[in-house]
């Protein structure tokens, strides 16, 4: 098929590889624009964009596609389908009607349950015990549209959000191919109203651990924001930022302890039980196991 292909992030990469060895025609690559980045603060192009011209594929990257003009040159394309995954910018009904075969979404949920920005991290926030990749045929609605295919995974309770980010990359990637071959003949499956959650986008603000909650909630906080924006706490002035965690037994955890306080290691107390830090992360260096951490950085009594 001519495929327009619509994505920004490294989650998207992987479908733009196996649209083009599954023999698709890739009409134009959209993304985001460069944005600054890195010390400099100069402009680097999106995963997508620097893949793309690898790829030696024309890319286009518009602020935005409700301008008449920019619909025209999406329709000029002549494609036959859009694949969407990720992109970031709204699509007008004037686009979504353009190609004939029209517009394809990866949606890395089980829909209806988490529709919108952060379904990874909220389902693995939320303590979900399985998630997945739905192929949606789009509409002008918050991912709304009917259900082509969807595929479920499990997700363990030492999942970061990186760790399901690339599964469900590589998962999306494989059943959006097969969507494209079988398109005439799979059934739209509408999305029920009931169970419909939203997947609000992570705020910063809401990173800092809360070590008066309990630990499986705290153990979900940690894994759900890992890696971006990354889960903190403050050791002696130091934001220390956490990055893979695991809940321990009650009966390992002193009745006494107050949440915050400092076990064994990296074992901290919580509002009931507590949680193992597996990996963390210090100011400027890298990821490092909970052995490395504590060379050379004695920790307090209690976290905050």
């Amino acid at each position: 098929m001519r495929v327009i292909f619509m994505g920004t992030p490294d989650f998207s990469v992987p479908v733009l590889d196996a649209l083009v060895a599954a023999g698709h025609e890739i009409a134009c690559v959209y993304t985001q624009p460069p944005r600054p980045a890195g010390r400099g603060r100069k402009d680097r192009p999106s995963p997508v964009q620097a893949r793309a011209e690898e790829l030696g594929l024309m890319v286009r990257h518009p602020k935005s596609l409700r301008a008449a003009p920019e619909q025209t040159a999406f329709a000029a394309l002549d494609p036959d389908v859009a694949v969407v995954v990720a992109y970031g910018l709204i699509l007008p009904r004037e686009v979504l009607e353009a190609p004939c075969r029209g517009c394809l979404n990866i949606h890395a949920s089980l829909l209806p349950r988490w529709r919108g920005a952060a379904p990874i991290h909220r389902a693995i926030m939320a303590g979900d015990t399985e998630t997945g990749v739905c192929i949606m045929e789009m509409e002008e609605g918050l991912d709304t549209g009917p259900v082509l295919l969807r595929e479920t995974t499990a997700i363990g309770p030492e999942d970061t959000t990186g760790a399901l980010h690339d599964r469900l990359s590589t998962m999306g990637a494989r059943l959006v191919v097969e969507a494209l071959e079988r398109l005439r003949d799979l059934p739209r499956e509408p999305q029920p109203a009931e169970g419909v959650t939203y997947a609000a986008k992570i705020d910063k603000a809401e990173a800092k651990v809360d070590w008066t909650r309990p630990a499986p909630e705290v153990a979900r906080h940690i894994n759900g924001l890992s890696p971006f924006p990354g889960a903190w706490c403050d050791v002696a002035g130091e934001r220390l930022k956490l990055l893979r965690a695991r809940t321990v037994a009650a009966r390992m955890v002193e009745d006494s302890a107050a949440p915050g306080k400092v076990l064994d290691g990296l074992t901290i107390a919580c509002g009931e039980g507590a949680v193992e830090i597996i990996e963390a992360q210090r100011q400027g260096k890298r990821p490092m196991s909970a052995a490395e951490i504590l060379r050379g950085f004695p920790l307090p009594e209690r976290l905050d």
